[in-house]
Formats: C-alpha cells, structure tokens, sequence
C-alpha cells in the first residue's frame, strides 16, 4: 500500500505512485482512482480490502484549504490505512433542528448516515435540536436578518481557518466557500429574478416581486451565491432533481463536472409502513376520522406555496362527506378554516399542527397531496411514496421525478387547476385504484434508500478533488 498524496492510500498495480489523478469513489470498494503519471498514461489504482463502502479522502477543505494529516486515518478496517478511508464532513446549516422544515431534517439524518458509516461529521449551525459531541456552534448574532446571516459568514469562515482538518466542506444554504453547494430551497438567484411567479394572481405576484426587491437578506443570499458560484474554483453544485438543474444553469454557465442531481433520501426504517400499524387507528381516532372515511394528507410550513387553498377548493369540489384533508404544518390556518367554512366544508378539513412524529400521520392517511407552485425534491412526498400513499402533486416538484403518473398517484400540469385536483381526488376514493398504487409506490423504496443515497454521495464527494 502507498500513501500518495491527497489524503488517499491505495496500491498501484505497477509499483508506482503518479503525481496527478482522478479519482472516484466505487460502491463496491474495489477501485478507488486512476492517477495519470507525467507523459500521461493512466495507472489503475485499487483498494487492498475490497466491500467496505468509502469515499476518497479529498483534501480541498473549501476550495482548496489544504487539511491535516488526522483527516487521513482509516476507519472500519481498524486504523491500518487499507481498504477504507475516513472523511471528515462539516455539514453546514443555519439550524440544525429537524422541526424547521425538510432541508434541517435531511441534514441531520445525513450526519447520522455518514457517522454510520464510520465518517467524522460536524454539523456547522447555530442552534441544534440534539447536538453530537463532533457539531460546532455559531453565535447568532445580533441586529438585522442580513446582519445575523453576515455574521453567521464570518463566524464559518473564521471556524474553517483554524484548520480543522475538513476534506469536506458541504453547505446546504449560500455560503464564501464549501466543496458542495446544496441548495435545498432552489438557487437563491431564481429566487430573486422569478420567485414571485410561484404566487397565485397579478397583484400577488407584483406584492412579492417588490417584495424580493426590498428583501435585504434574500438579495444578500443571492449576492454571496453568486460570487461563490461565479469565482474560480466553484463547488460542485448538488441538485436535488432535474426541476432544479435546470434553474442552475440558466443562472449559472457551470461546466458540467460542477453539475450533479442526487434525489433525497429517505430513512426507510424510520419509514418503514409494517413498523407500527397501531399508528393508524390511534391519529384517526383523535382527530374524528372514521374507519370508511378517506384520509388526504397534506405536511407542509408554507401553506401557500404548497396549494393548500386549491387543494380546499378540490375537496368541496368533490362533494364526498367520506374525504377528510388532515393539514399538518406550522403555518397559521387561520385564512385556510375561512375558506373551508366559506365552502361548507369546515369538519371535513382538520388542521393538525406542527408534529414531531410524521410517521404516525403517514401511516393514518390513505393518500397524499402537496399541489406545490415550486418545491425542488419534496421530502415529504418522498417519505409518502416510501410509506406506499400514492401522491398527488405537480410537475413544479421535482420529487415527481421519480413517479408515473397514473402509477404512483398523479402529477399535475397546473398547480392552480382545482378541477385537475378535484378528479385525482375522485379518482383515490376508490380502495382497489389505492391499494394497486400503493404497491406500486412501495416498489419504489430501494431508489429512496439512504444506503443508496450514501454511496451516491461519496462517489460526488470523490469529484470535488481537482487533479495537481
């Protein structure tokens, strides 16, 4: 085994040692990088003890910070530097607290995942619902909102100089410098130039359009990612579909090795629709659903954009006393109970709240609904689809990637079409269309694996290393 450079070990099968590689990560652990020597000829490099799942330990450190030789240890083949390399991770978010929303909620199971693999992680933000011994706090600051996040900056900045050791450096918000940009909410330049058009009507799309203008802190986010993404060197910019490819690179002219999709995943033994069947009875039965009534389920924290007013408009619409739309979501109803009493709909549309326990309501509901103007990869409709409800949603969610319509639910044209929305409803009344959907959206559970998000993501994190 030779230790050549980089933070990676591997065998050469010719006895040498190149100076400049690419390298790449195999979910199989067999071949690690092929290094190019001087004249050019590529040299096969490999992993000495094969199936241990890992990537390359990069040493950029946010964009080209060079790391500490702790950062190139082994880990699950006991420390003896073959086989496996251990990466340390800094996964950066303003909150760490999976009640805030799906991005707060993927980054900390993502630490989890990588940890389970043997990985060092440090969550970088400055709250956290449950914090690991590894997580680094930031202050917050004090003054305005672009102040707080100025400071938030300054305070990464000032963490990864002090030379931790990071090979990886993984921002899910606008940052001055990461190895991957992840953009959970879309790229903050589209939010800016086009994010009022997610708004229903002219004058609430001329509301919010000046609204983004005076928005200081959005214009901030927008300002920091642009530089980021437009300097030398840029990260590689991680897409949570192709709905959010395609608004990066009208945005951005990234060359296509800065590009690169990976859907979220979902923790399928958190999510696992056999795991607690007594959930069902237990939320029905609290929240007044009988047995022959037909559940739709709506988890969201922006009751606007994701369609909650279409999707009242639809039940009235469908005119069924048995279907029942459970609303679980932070965001105040207020306007929403308006609307359902409006419509003479008031007891067949119950607002939950916020919940700590998602699993519960899944497993209650017999069908899901998010007609969203714009979500890049709804976590929520992922989980729905790994619990086998079939969803309705729009081809503005670029979860919708992985589902047939017609199949696994059905994906919308118009988010605004409440008669579309009504039918899809109609049409998911029904037990045998619900069950044979169902199965098929269970089917899709090995794509939404974290295993298999895992190893996708190593593989990407094995990209960000730059050849010498």
């Amino acid at each position: 085994m030779i230790y050549c450079g980089n933070g990676v070990f591997f065998r050469v099968k010719n006895g040498h040692c190149a100076p400049r590689f690419v390298s790449f990560c195999s979910m199989y652990g067999d071949v690690l990088l092929y290094p190019v020597d001087d004249s050019g000829l590529a040299v096969r490099g490999e992993f000495v003890s094969g199936g241990a799942r890992g990537a390359p330990c990069v040493s950029r450190g946010g964009r080209g910070r060079p790391k500490s030789a702790s950062s190139r240890t082994t880990g699950r083949d006991g420390g003896r530097g073959v086989g496996w390399c251990r990466v340390r991770i800094a996964l950066v978010i303003l909150h760490a607290d999976p009640k805030r929303g799906g991005a707060e909620r993927y980054t900390v199971d993502l630490a989890s995942a990588l940890r389970g693999r043997g990985h060092s992680v440090s969550l970088v933000a400055t709250s956290f619902a449950e914090r690991h011994a590894d997580d680094l706090l930031l202050e917050v600051g004090r003054g305005t909102r672009v102040g707080k996040y100025t400071h938030f900056l300054n305070q990464l900045d000032s963490t990864l100089d002090e030379g931790r050791g990071f090979d990886i450096v993984h921002a899910m918000l606008p940052v001055r410098r990461c190895d991957v940009y992840h953009p959970h909410a879309g790229i903050a330049a589209e939010a800016v130039e086009r994010g009022h058009l997610k708004h229903d009507g002219t004058v609430a799309q001329i509301a919010a359009r000046v609204g983004n203008r005076m928005n200081l802190r959005r214009q901030k986010f927008a300002a920091v990612e642009r530089a980021l993404l437009e300097g030398n060197g840029p990260p590689i910019v991680l897409c949570l579909s192709e709905y959010v490819k395609k608004e990066v690179t009208a945005h951005y002219p990234l060359p296509a090795d800065r590009l690169a999709t990976l859907f979220n995943a979902v923790d399928l033994k958190k999510f696992d629709p056999d795991a607690r069947p007594e959930a069902r009875d237990e939320v029905r039965r609290r929240l007044g659903i009988a047995d022959d009534d037909v559940m739709a389920l709506m988890i969201a924290q922006d009751f606007a954009r994701k369609g909650l007013a279409v999707a009242i408009e639809a039940v009235a619409k469908c005119a069924d006393s048995r279907l029942k739309l459970v609303v679980v979501g932070r965001d105040d109803p207020s306007a929403y109970q308006r609307q359902a009493e409006a419509a003479g709909i008031s007891k067949q549309v119950i607002f939950a709240g916020p919940t700590d326990d998602p699993y519960s309501f899944y497993r209650a509901a017999d069908f899901f609904v998010l007609p969203t103007r714009h979500d890049p990869c709804s976590l929520v409709v992922l989980e729905a689809l790994a619990m086998g409800l079939p969803v309705i949603s729009t081809r503005f969610n670029g979860a919708c990637e992985i589902m047939e319509s017609g199949k696994h639910g059905f994906v919308l044209e118009n988010p605004t079409d409440s008669d579309a929305l009504a039918a899809a409803m109609k049409s998911l009344t029904g037990a045998k269309p619900r069950s044979e959907m169902g199965r098929a959206c269970r089917e899709l559970r090995n794509r939404l694996s974290y295993d298999f998000h895992v190893d996708q993501l190593l593989k990407i994190y094995g990209t960000t290393a730059s050849p010498a």
